[in-house]
């Protein structure tokens, strides 16, 4: 699928979001070249139809406790 060089990461790969951005529609979600499908809140869909449930990291507050 990728005629990127170096080629874009796979689907399954662990890194799947470093694929370029081939479509942006912001209200819809964001293709990569890798086929997968991501979304504003980060939660994904894959090529296979597997989804991937939004995985923001955490935030920190700055504070210690």
């Amino acid at each position: 699928m990728c005629q990127h060089k170096p080629a874009c990461p796979t689907s399954d790969s662990a890194d799947r979001e470093a694929a370029r951005l081939v479509a942006h529609h912001p209200e819809q979600g964001f293709v990569l070249c890798n086929g997968v499908l991501l979304f504003e809140d980060t939660g994904e869909l894959l090529p296979d139809g597997q989804i991937v449930a939004p995985h923001r990291p955490a935030v920190s507050t700055g504070t210690a406790a």
